[in-house]
C-alpha cells in the first residue's frame, strides 16, 4: 500500500474516530442552518474550513509554527460554542451582516484552530518526509468530513419531517428554525463541558 493511501486512510479514521467527536460536533453545528437545497452555501463553508485547517496544519507540522496542544484542545470546544450560538442568534440570514455570507469567513478562521488539532494528532506519526503524509492525511481527513456531513445532513432531514408530523411548527418558528435552534443548544451545552474540562489555566 503506498504512503499516500496509508495516510488517507489514517485521515478517515481520525475524523470518524471517537476521539475526534469535537471536530465532528463542530461539522454538524456549521451544517445545522441548512438543508439539501442549500448545497451551494455548505460547499463554500466547508471548503473553507478545509482551507483554514489545511493551512494551520501544514504550518504546525513542517515547524512553522508552535502552538501549545493545551490551547488548541481548548480553543477546538470554544469554536463550536461559537458557531452554535451564532446559529441561535441569527434566525434571518437574509438580514444578517452581509446577507449572512460571512459563514465561509467565519468557518475558514475556526477551520485554523482545528487544523492545529489535527497537527498535534499528526505530528507523532512520521519523522522526515512530510508531502506525502501531510497530503495523504489531508485527502482522508476530507473524505472522514464528507462521510459525516451525508450523514448529518439526512439526520437533519428526519428531524425536520418530525417536527412537520408533530405539528409544532408554527410561521414564527418553521421546522428549519426549531431544528436549528435544539440542535445548537444541544451542540453548545456539550462543547461547554468540553471547554470548561480542558481549560488550560
Amino acid at each position: 500500500m503506498s504512503e499516500l493511501l496509508s495516510f488517507a486512510q489514517l485521515g478517515v479514521r481520525h475524523i470518524l474516530d471517537v476521539e475526534a467527536l469535537d471536530h465532528v460536533l463542530f461539522l454538524v453545528a456549521l451544517a445545522a442552518i441548512y438543508r439539501f437545497r442549500d448545497l451551494r452555501d455548505v460547499l463554500w463553508v466547508v471548503t473553507a474550513f478545509t482551507v483554514g485547517h489545511s493551512i494551520t496544519l501544514a504550518l504546525a507540522v513542517t515547524g512553522a509554527i508552535h502552538l501549545p496542544s493545551s490551547l488548541v484542545e481548548f480553543l477546538i470546544p470554544v469554536t463550536i460554542v461559537v458557531t452554535g450560538i451564532e446559529n441561535v442568534l441569527v434566525s434571518d440570514r437574509t438580514r444578517a451582516p452581509w446577507g449572512g455570507r460571512y459563514r465561509p469567513v467565519f468557518a475558514g478562521v475556526f477551520g485554523l484552530v482545528h487544523g492545529a488539532g489535527f497537527a498535534t494528532y499528526l505530528q507523532a506519526l512520521f519523522v522526515e518526509r512530510v508531502a506525502v503524509p501531510l497530503l495523504g492525511f489531508n485527502l482522508g481527513i476530507e473524505a472522514g468530513q464528507l462521510v459525516v456531513l451525508a450523514a448529518a445532513a439526512m439526520a437533519l432531514a428526519l428531524v425536520d419531517a418530525g417536527l412537520l408530523a408533530s405539528r409544532l411548527t408554527t410561521a414564527r418558528w418553521p421546522a428549519l428554525r426549531l431544528r436549528t435552534v435544539a440542535v445548537s443548544l444541544v451542540v453548545v451545552a456539550v462543547a461547554s463541558q468540553w471547554a470548561v474540562e480542558r481549560t488550560p489555566w
